[in-house]
This record gives C-alpha cells, sequence and structure tokens, in this order.
C-alpha cells in the first residue's frame, strides 16, 4: 500500500519545483525529502522525476501522477485544517440526554440565548428520565441524579439538590396548611411511581418515614409537577424542577423549614478526552444559569 506521506511530499516537490524549496515548505530537509520521493518511486516501479543539479522535472508518469494525486492532497490538507478552525470555535451538533422534566427547569429561553452566543452550534435533546446509554445513543452530554454505570464515562458533579414540598395555593385555600410532616397522612400527596412498585414513604431530614396516601401518582416527576400545578395534591419535587413554579406563584412551600437533600446531579461525557468546544461552552452555560440566585442552588465546584 502507498504511503500518503510519501504522496504528499511527491506533490510538494513538483508544485516547488526543487528539494530544497520543498523542504522549506514541509519543515524537513532536503535529503529526507529525496528519500521520501525515492521511496515512493520504488513502490511504483517507475521513475517520478529528472533530477539535475539545477532543474527537476517530471517525468510522463510523474505528470499523470501528478495530475491524478494533487487535487485529493490538496483536499485532505484542508480538511485538516478545517477540522483545526472548527476545533478552535464551538460548532456542529450537541445532543443532550436529561430527564423528562429538564425544561420545567431548563428555561427554553436559556436555550435561545445559548443558541445565539454560539450561531454555528445545534442542539438536539433526549429526554427520558431512564438513564442514556450514551455510546449507543451517541450522546454527547447528559444530566443525571447519581453516578453513571458505564465504566468509561466521565461525571463531574454538577450541583447538589434538595427535595421539597410544594403545593398550589388552590390546594392550600382547600385543605388547609399541614401542620408538620406527620399531618402530610391526612393530606393527598402526589407519589412518583418507582419500578420496584414499592408503597409510597416519603423521608424527609430529621422526620423519619411517613407513608403516605396518593390518589395520583405516576411515574415521571415533569406528571407529579402537573398535578401539583393543578391542585391534586402535595408533591415532594426537587427544588430545582418546582423553582420557576414557585418565583411565577404557581406553586408554594409547604413545611418550609424541612427539605431532604436529593444527592448530586452530575454533569456525564462519555470520554475525558478531547472534549468538543461546543460541549464545554454548553456545560458551563448551564452550569452558570442553574446555579444562580434565582434558582437558589449551590453550584459545586469543579474537580481538577
Amino acid at each position: 500500500m502507498l504511503d500518503l506521506n510519501e504522496i504528499a511530499v511527491f506533490v510538494e516537490v513538483a508544485r516547488a519545483g526543487s528539494f530544497a524549496e520543498a523542504g522549506r515548505h514541509l519543515g524537513m530537509p532536503p535529503p529526507t525529502v529525496g528519500r521520501y520521493v525515492q521511496k515512493l518511486e520504488t513502490q511504483l516501479g517507475t521513475r517520478l522525476m529528472q533530477r539535475s543539479t539545477r532543474k527537476l522535472r517530471l517525468t510522463e508518469a510523474g505528470q499523470v501522477f501528478f495530475d491524478r494525486c494533487a487535487a485529493s492532497v490538496t483536499a485532505l490538507a484542508q480538511a485538516g485544517q478545517d477540522l483545526v478552525i472548527s476545533n478552535e470555535t464551538p460548532s456542529g451538533l450537541i445532543r443532550v440526554a436529561a430527564p423528562a422534566g429538564f425544561f420545567d427547569a431548563f428555561s427554553v429561553d436559556w436555550v435561545s440565548e445559548f443558541l445565539a452566543l454560539y450561531p454555528q452550534v445545534n442542539l438536539e435533546f433526549v429526554l427520558s428520565d431512564e438513564p442514556a446509554d450514551l455510546i449507543a445513543q451517541g450522546i454527547d452530554v447528559a444530566f443525571r441524579a447519581g453516578l453513571p454505570l458505564h465504566p468509561d464515562s466521565v461525571a463531574r458533579k454538577f450541583l447538589t439538590q434538595r427535595f421539597i414540598l410544594v403545593a398550589s395555593p388552590a390546594y392550600i385555600q382547600k385543605n388547609g396548611t399541614p401542620a408538620n410532616f406527620r399531618a402530610l397522612a391526612t393530606h393527598d400527596c402526589l407519589i412518583q411511581t418507582t419500578k420496584s412498585g414499592t408503597p409510597p414513604v416519603w423521608r424527609l431530614n430529621g422526620t423519619g418515614d411517613l407513608k403516605v396516601s396518593a390518589r395520583f401518582a405516576a411515574n415521571t416527576s415533569r406528571a407529579i409537577l402537573r398535578a401539583a400545578v393543578a391542585g391534586l395534591g402535595i408533591a415532594m419535587l426537587a427544588e430545582v424542577v418546582v423553582a420557576p413554579n414557585l418565583r411565577a406563584g404557581r406553586l408554594i412551600r409547604v413545611l418550609p423549614h424541612i427539605a431532604r437533600e436529593a444527592g448530586d446531579v452530575y454533569v456525564v461525557l462519555p470520554s475525558r478526552k478531547q472534549v468538543p468546544r461546543a460541549v464545554s461552552a454548553f456545560v458551563r452555560y448551564a452550569a452558570t444559569k442553574l446555579a444562580s440566585d434565582e434558582m437558589r442552588l449551590d453550584l459545586v465546584p469543579e474537580e481538577q
């Protein structure tokens, strides 16, 4: 098989008209340039150039070979240069995996702002409460609670979230405010179901466990959020999920003095090697937005 490096050197020599000039362009000494051309001629079994002390010209075979190869060598070099330039400026498609209710916490207006900041970037969101397989699904970055299962992926702590109790003003007006955690047992509570089908038990810091009754249950936090806004009961949801509705007054805190640490949210990448600039830019942007004062969240510093 022909060596592409030897072909590229031959093309440069043919264009420059001498080994010395080609060597200056390529950053290698003229004898090395000559050896590349000789090895290529040996591989092809024909002479490509006629050399003299003052002049170099292509043989007929050399001219035919040059005409066939020159455009391809130029195209390959340009492709490499284009890739270097694209890596310097955030660009390309980012596939983002996130929970189904991601946009309940992450404003679509923020997406619009990010795309305006980086006009060469496209975003595609894969939303599901099931953990994404980053490799199989071609995911560039994922946001998820808990550490990833894939041993080759790279996780960095993104933020720490709390679970809090919320309800709509209409529900509280109709049913009253529970006096304490135990009083929740007499209220309609909104339960997020699990695969195991275990009975609904709520646990908050310093309160112990409490079995609650649920006239409405669903398997996604997004459905629970909507039910809470609709006045169906009291929900226990991550603070980051309910923050926009709290600010808008669609929900209010219930028993605001208690909460439950919900663990850490991680940003997960398929590999730590050569992370695209577009992905890095999006992760930084999302961290800034989700850690803003109005979100009432503490951003965990980046680990070194």
